[in-house]
């Protein structure tokens, strides 16, 4: 098994409650002593809890909750999301991270989080990459006063493991893995979704087997477990002994490609016909929108209800169109062609839009029930309105009907992630 193993010097960096530690920060607050949550408590109890401050998770709050959930006898300090001070705050350390190592050595693998492969810069800062991560995160707590905590490891996923099993408990956020480290601290592990990459469906079905801890999984017989599983059996197995192969070069050269456009929205209040047909036709434009802009066209809709949950269920259904299309008229009646006939009356409580089966844009080729006029005009209309979106911001041109009160198009255009910017 040696000759599968990577032998590198990997940082994984964390912002510890990264959202929560923004807003402590530009209020002069320390995270660990300060009960703050980010949270926009005026959409009512039921609205999500984004992140707390390493204070309340020691008090056993968890990151992810409602806020009627949180505690009542402890005097919450509530901060409304703000995701495009998050954003700044991100690009920031982003900057720190680019100040120590070049760009192809690092993968931004989420907004609060990184993977850096110090190895070839050791020798040139003459540090180990434990004094290398030591100094970069003293670096983002000196200009942001941002925590964070760091894994070390020998490829990308020991560092990872060291980051989110080892490192919160350390003195210095930091822990280190190496491979003769597996045995004692990976294999005892249990439940088995404590480890990145099995989730709760993939441990139900290991637990079925009778594996139990991260330990059984590394004493399994790999061809079974590739039998049962396909290549992710057999990737576990690596993993339960620290063994991953990527490359973090290779993964910077991966360029994301859509094969799907889609949106989703939480209502804050039920909505019924005629109403919801509003929120539907702003959804279709942003969806058609993306198609334009991207050079695709969509020949299969998807749509879905969710009702209020004092009803319960919703639908989700497909449809194929006639021909590709990235006209917003087109779309937009295919959703309400699914509606009419899955529609049972209920509360709307969320929506959902989406376009797949992408294929490039060579062209338009008309049938004989359309008026090619029409359908010119209208591509040639919105292309126009996409262009002044893109210069002066979303809310620059919007329909006549996005000034009814039934209407989310403005306030969702100022959001980033459905969170307020």
């Amino acid at each position: 098994m040696e000759t599968y193993k990577l032998h590198k010097n990997i940082l994984c960096v964390d912002l510890k409650s990264f959202y929560a530690s923004v807003e402590c920060a530009l209020s002069g607050l320390d995270p660990f002593k300060t009960p703050l949550v980010v949270a926009d408590k005026s959409r009512g109890g039921g609205s999500i809890v984004l992140a707390v401050t390493p204070y309340l998770k020691k008090l056993g709050v968890p990151n992810r909750c409602r806020v009627y959930e949180l505690p009542k006898n402890i005097d919450i300090i509530y901060r409304k999301p703000r995701m495009e001070k998050y954003l700044e705050y991100s690009t920031k350390i982003i900057e720190i991270y680019l100040q120590f190592i070049s760009e192809e050595d690092m993968y931004v693998y989420s907004v609060d989080e990184v993977f850096l492969d110090v190895t070839s810069y050791l020798s040139y800062y003459k540090k180990t990459d434990y004094q290398m991560a030591k100094m970069i995160l003293k670096t983002i707590y000196d200009k942001t006063k941002i925590y964070s905590t760091c894994g070390i490891g020998e490829n990308m996923l020991m560092a990872k493991l060291a980051l989110d099993i080892e490192s919160k408990h350390s003195s210095d956020f930091i822990a280190k893995w190496n491979y003769e480290d597996i045995p004692k601290k990976l294999w005892p592990i249990e439940p088995l979704s404590e480890m990145w990459g099995i989730g709760h469906n993939m441990e139900k079905n290991l637990n079925k087997l009778g594996i139990k801890k991260i330990g059984d999984l590394a004493s399994y017989d790999a061809k079974k477990l590739k039998k049962e599983f396909g290549i992710i059996g057999e990737e576990l197995y690596y993993h339960s002994h620290g063994i991953d192969m990527s490359q973090l070069q290779e993964k910077m050269k991966l360029k994301p490609n859509s094969k799907s456009y889609g949106i989703g929205q939480t209502l804050f209040q039920d909505y019924y016909k005629p109403e919801i047909y509003q929120i539907i036709r702003e959804m279709v434009d942003d969806v058609a929108r993306r198609l334009r802009i991207n050079k695709k066209r969509a020949k299969t809709i998807h749509f879905g209800l969710g009702y209020s949950k004092d009803v319960g269920g919703g639908f989700a259904r497909q449809i194929s169109i006639p021909q590709p299309t990235d006209i917003a008229s087109h779309v937009y009646k295919a959703c309400v062609k699914l509606m009419d006939k899955f529609y049972d009356n209920s509360p709307i409580r969320s929506v959902r839009v989406a376009a797949t089966n992408l294929v490039e844009t060579k062209g338009y080729q008309v049938s004989l029930f359309e008026d090619i006029d029409s359908v010119i005009k209208e591509h040639d209309l919105f292309s126009t309105v996409d262009k002044i979106k893109e210069k002066y911001g979303k809310n620059s041109v919007t329909r006549a009907s996005s000034e009814l009160e039934s209407s989310t198009l403005k306030s969702r255009n100022k959001m980033i992630g459905g969170h307020n910017a």
